[in-house]
């Protein structure tokens, strides 16, 4: 099956673990990332609140490797905000290295929030977010190829 972030939008969370396990971690990407939110209430319903989120909340990441960090595009204005380091270390899922994007000494809003993210397919990186220890959906970002 060739991974797509559309295929993402019809898995169930079990399905989106299960892709992540399989998967090594890749290398840090570099730029602008889109984002989708990956809900798991079938694919109609996530596709729709998925576009919903990326139009009025978050379209995505800038990663800057260089320098061990993103920024969040927020907002319907897709404002650069809400900071985090980026590190690799063992995925909290299944102990393996996955790329860890870190809110804790970096965001006073999102402190609490950790992302993992793995590569998936080529320039497409499927993501868990927690809130301390507990997983509360799915991302995927994705980046033009070339």
């Amino acid at each position: 099956m060739t991974v797509t972030v559309e295929a993402m939008l019809g898995m169930s969370r079990k399905q989106l673990d299960e892709l992540f396990r399989q998967h090594e971690a890749g290398e840090i990407p570099k730029g602008e990332g889109r984002g989708t939110v990956l809900i798991r209430w079938g694919r109609y319903l996530s596709t729709l609140i998925s576009k919903i989120v990326h139009r009025l909340a978050w379209q995505g990441k800038v990663f800057d490797p260089e320098r061990g960090e993103l920024r969040n595009k927020v907002s319907p204005f897709r404002r650069k905000l809400i900071r985090a380091k980026v590190y690799k270390a063992p995925s909290w899922l299944d102990q393996k290295e996955c790329i860890v994007l870190d809110y804790s000494k970096t965001s006073f809003v999102a402190r609490k929030i950790r992302d993992e993210i793995r590569e998936v397919a080529p320039g497409i990186f499927l993501g868990i977010v927690y809130w301390g220890r507990a997983k509360l959906f799915n991302f995927a970002v994705s980046f033009p190829a070339g």
